[in-house]
């Protein structure tokens, strides 16, 4: 009989064959030579393959509580593929640097540091597929048009600008940053020449031509608009949020929390502007020029400054480390104009360290009373802490420590947030202010994640809510529209996993009182791996019941 370890094992091939990308990145070696076959057919199989494996591990009972959590992801991971391949996105997904064809083939490609005979010659595999690739993406885009999923043309043109731009400037091919010997450099450049820059060419010229007049207009982004896309969202805000919490319920939680936040910022923004109404905090948040980067130096300075102080203060917070530290360095040139900062977690095989990519691009447009929030989100305790951490844990399958479940990921992220603070981390209450305006944005993320996709909202309106309730830039709130536009779902994941680990942590306190101690909570947390918030609800429940047993 098969066991759940099996299961788990392979549903994490699985995983891998559908993103060959991401094994590269993690350091599994076996997938170095491949890209992502984006065939409606090779879909259906990898469907097909995940519900086999969920039954499966469904039918399997008499587990102890560890196999049962390795179960429960088992089944989870696999119907969230099921919700994917059911989507279609890649039909009508052209602009997002991290879900679009081209933008994120480059984006991953740039990230690969191939050590190596073996490594640089799968590299070189790779780029000589990228034909295919590019040729799998056009067909799924003109199924997408034969159905009726079409594109936003605004997005289309995007693309096609992105797409252009790249193929300007061959001297700065994100495809060459990985580095090579001579003699394999050699062979790359004239991989990149002869065969990749003219496939990016045929499919710029597919979108371009066929995509874009067949667009959708900028009035109807959301899937709503699409055939099935009230269903294919709810399918999609469950695989975000792991929980069967409603669009409805998500949006006016998104509306109660930014009235709630109104008051902090009063609160804090007294003391700082003598303000009296959110309206003047964000005003003089958004106008004051001394509340921006001097230089692309000082906002990397201050993010490893800011990461140094946490590291220093964590273990009174945290009884396990992760054994490598989270390094600093500047989003790379190419896609610095269209990302925000991020995270990459560490390589499996050692070849590449956790990495916190600190955006240097415009950086006297940029607002600095966010970076120490950002830092404690995507370094230390944040992102740093949860993914190295999870990467280290004996004695479970690795799909324990390596699924992508969203909550979880940015759940703990955003509550690393938050608890910076309890940490004493922050400099002040101009940054416990970049604290709150973290916390707008994802509450806002709520509401236009929903509006776009469930209420249908218009561009303009997402457009105008972030401009109100946020306080992002002008660059950054299109960005971010493009992004909740393209990504459907996955921007609930950050309030709904922070409320609740900030819930199961409530219920600690409360059911174990001064024998509670958070170390223990934060551990347990990070060290069963990303779980679905359901799961990590049991996990907790489980703790607090042993830990109770044990006071009597």
């Amino acid at each position: 009989m098969t066991t759940v370890t099996e299961l788990a094992d392979e549903m994490l091939a699985l995983l891998h064959h559908e993103s060959p990308l991401t094994a590269s990145l993690l350091g599994i070696r076996e997938y170095d030579h491949r890209l992502p076959d984006l065939s409606a057919q090779t879909d259906l199989a990898h469907r097909a393959r995940a519900e086999s494996l969920a039954q499966s591990a469904t039918s399997l009972d008499r587990l102890e509580e560890q196999d049962a959590v390795t179960r429960a992801v088992v089944v989870q991971q696999a119907m969230a593929l099921v919700a994917r391949v059911d989507a279609k996105l890649i039909e009508h997904t052209l602009a997002f640097q991290l879900t679009a064809p081209a933008g994120s083939l480059l984006h991953g490609l740039a990230l690969l540091r191939p050590a190596g005979d073996d490594a640089e010659r799968a590299y070189l595999t790779r780029l000589a597929t990228i034909p295919s690739y590019l040729a799998d993406a056009a067909e799924r885009h003109r199924a997408g048009m034969a159905s009726g999923r079409l594109p936003l043309a605004y997005l289309g043109r995007a693309a096609v600008a992105a797409l252009d731009q790249y193929l300007a400037n061959p001297e700065h091919d994100p495809l060459r940053e990985p580095a090579l010997s001579d003699s394999r450099a050699t062979e790359r450049d004239k991989l990149l020449e002869d065969v990749v820059r003219p496939a990016f060419a045929r499919y710029r010229d597919v979108v371009d031509t066929e995509v874009v007049p067949h667009g959708r207009p900028a009035e109807k982004p959301g899937l709503c608009w699409l055939p099935d896309g009230e269903t294919v969202y709810a399918a999609l805000s469950r695989e975000h949020t792991t929980t069967e919490r409603t669009p409805e319920d998500l949006h006016q939680t998104g509306l109660d929390l930014i009235e709630k936040l109104a008051r902090e910022y009063v609160e804090i923004g007294s003391r700082v502007f003598g303000a009296t109404t959110v309206g003047e905090v964000h005003d003089r948040l958004r106008t004051d020029p001394a509340l921006r980067w001097r230089s692309p130096e000082e906002v990397l300075a201050t993010a490893r400054e800011t990461v140094e102080r946490a590291e220093r203060v964590a273990p009174g917070w945290f009884g396990r480390l992760p054994a490598g530290r989270c390094v600093v360095e500047p989003v790379p040139d190419n896609e610095a104009p269209n990302v925000s900062a991020y995270y990459n977690r560490p390589a499996l095989d050692g070849s590449r360290p956790g990495t916190y990519f600190a955006n240097t691009y415009r950086a006297q447009e940029r607002d600095r009373f966010t970076a120490e929030a950002v830092a404690f989100h995507e370094a230390v305790p944040g992102h740093h802490f949860q993914l190295a951490l999870a990467q280290e844990i004996d004695g479970l399958p690795l799909l324990r420590s390596l699924a992508g479940i969203t909550a979880y990921v940015e759940g703990w992220a955003l509550y690393a947030e938050r608890l910076a603070d309890e940490m004493g981390l922050y400099s002040g209450d101009l940054a416990r202010l970049g604290m709150l305006a973290e916390d707008s944005l994802r509450a806002a993320r709520l509401v236009v994640d929903t509006g776009l996709h469930a209420r249908g909202w218009s561009r303009r309106q997402a457009v105008d809510f972030l401009r109100t309730h946020t306080l992002l830039s002008e660059a950054d709130v299109q960005v971010e529209t493009d992004r909740y536009i393209e990504w459907p779902g996955q921007a609930l994941s950050y309030m709904v996993g922070r409320l609740e680990i900030q819930r199961l942590r409530a219920v600690a306190e409360r059911e174990l009182g001064t024998g509670l101690e958070l170390k223990a909570f934060h551990d347990l947390v990070l060290t069963n791996g990303p779980l679905p918030m359901t799961v990590l609800a049991e996990v907790v429940d489980n703790w607090i019941n042993v830990g109770r047993d044990q006071r009597r």
